[in-house]
């Protein structure tokens, strides 16, 4: 069985995740979008507001799990028995991040590839940070964010 892992912050989750997650259930036997629980950043939801979040929207997808993690990516993968990590693509610039990731990572635990899908072109812009900014200063994000996620969106900043 194909297993892969979709992990990333999803603070929060966009339409451009959104797609990478539907485009990689369709790829893989079973999909596990994840929620990294880092410390050193300070998120606008907490891990466990965006595990809901992302429970709420990949409703439906029956070969798709939420779940979170902490530490390092390649003991995650390990330890739940993935094959392949999934990484979304929006430009060149994330494609020099990734690939060195893709190649730690790799060195690291052998036993699992990166695989990179690109965002469709109508997300290429699209990124958390851009849609928390919009958002605090009041503008529209409904063409960045489903209306349940901009309602929570707004909520933080009121």
């Amino acid at each position: 069985m194909n297993s892969a892992v979709y992990p990333g912050s999803f603070d929060p989750v966009t339409y451009g995740h959104i797609d990478i997650i539907k485009r990689a259930a369709s790829i893989y036997d079973r999909l596990t979008v994840s929620v990294l629980n880092n410390n050193t950043k300070s998120p606008l939801f907490s891990t466990d507001e965006r595990v809901k979040m992302l429970k709420d929207i990949c409703r439906g997808l029956d070969n798709v799990k939420v779940d979170s993690f902490s530490g390092l990516l390649v003991d995650y993968v390990k330890n739940n028995d993935f094959n392949v990590v999934v990484r979304g693509l929006r430009a060149i610039t994330d494609f020099e991040y990734e690939l060195q990731m893709a190649q730690t990572n790799r060195k690291l635990y052998p036993g699992a590839d990166t695989v990179f899908l690109t965002t469709s072109l109508e997300y290429a812009y699209l990124s958390s940070t851009t849609v928390k900014e919009v958002a605090y200063f009041g503008g529209d994000i409904s063409q960045f964010v489903p209306e349940e996620i901009a309602k929570l969106i707004y909520d933080k900043f009121r």
